[in-house]
């Protein structure tokens, strides 16, 4: 029987109360293989869905971005790359953005980008703030997505645009279960050999599977009165871009 109270960590299912701290120890103790492991995961395609994710938003100078869960900054990074503004890159983990910044790209970017330590689902920010808001590979983690978006919402600005890049549901079979075998079998095992820790890889695969697929993440946004919402597919469905406006 569903209960608003619980959500889902992995396997289990636990208080939406303790998952934002559990969330926040798992990406601590895996900050600093975080970009690699995606590289050894991915086979470096994550860095080809971004580059996709970055093309729909169209950066332009005169806007301001709000990253939530920017981690390491590869989205930001890329935005400012690209012709953006300026960016606020926002996470829950301290030692995720001192990796990014620490990237010596960052430190180009210098006036124009800001790191915030932050939870998505209680955002410090003033009404009607931000050009675009965008979450990458975040949306699982958060204990309460439906607070997170009616958040993003009232950050943006009229006219503002969110941006969701996220893993998501295999439309073809045959890749389906190729890909559920890579997920089961490898990733855990890469996990363990590059930053010993097997069992918050093994919550990174279950966390996909609990994750609602294209169509249904698409409702969830329209209910936090997002218009305009749409998705398109990357690599058969592993990844999805979802993208909704506030009119």
């Amino acid at each position: 029987m569903y209960n608003k109270d619980f959500t889902d960590f992995g396997k289990s299912d636990i208080l939406k109360s303790k998952k934002t701290s559990l969330v926040k120890n798992l990406f601590g103790e895996v900050s600093e293989n975080y970009d690699l492991m995606n590289d050894l995961m991915s086979f470096g395609v994550h860095r080809l869905w971004k580059e996709s994710f970055i093309d729909w938003m169209a950066p332009r100078k005169n806007h301001h971005l709000l990253d939530l869960a920017g981690g390491t900054g590869d989205i930001g990074l890329s935005y400012l790359r690209r012709g953006g503004g300026k960016v606020t890159i926002a996470d829950l983990n301290f030692k995720m953005l001192s990796v990014g910044k620490n990237k010596q790209i960052s430190k180009n970017f210098d006036e124009k980008i800001f790191w915030l330590a932050s939870n998505g689902e209680k955002l410090p920010f003033n009404d009607n703030n931000f050009d675009m808001v965008s979450i990458s590979f975040g949306l699982r983690n958060v204990a309460d997505k439906s607070l997170a978006l009616n958040e993003i919402f009232r950050v943006l600005k009229p006219g503002g645009r969110f941006m969701c890049l996220e893993f998501s549901k295999v439309t073809t079979p045959l890749l389906d279960s190729l890909y559920q075998l890579w997920s089961a079998n490898v990733i855990p095992k890469l996990g363990e050999k590059i930053s010993g820790q097997k069992t918050n890889y093994e919550y990174l695969v279950e966390s996909i599977k609990r994750f609602p697929n294209q169509d249904e993440l698409a409702s969830l946004i329209r209910g936090s009165r997002f218009n305009f919402v749409k998705f398109r597919n990357l690599s058969g469905g592993i990844a999805a871009i979802h993208s909704g406006w506030k009119i």
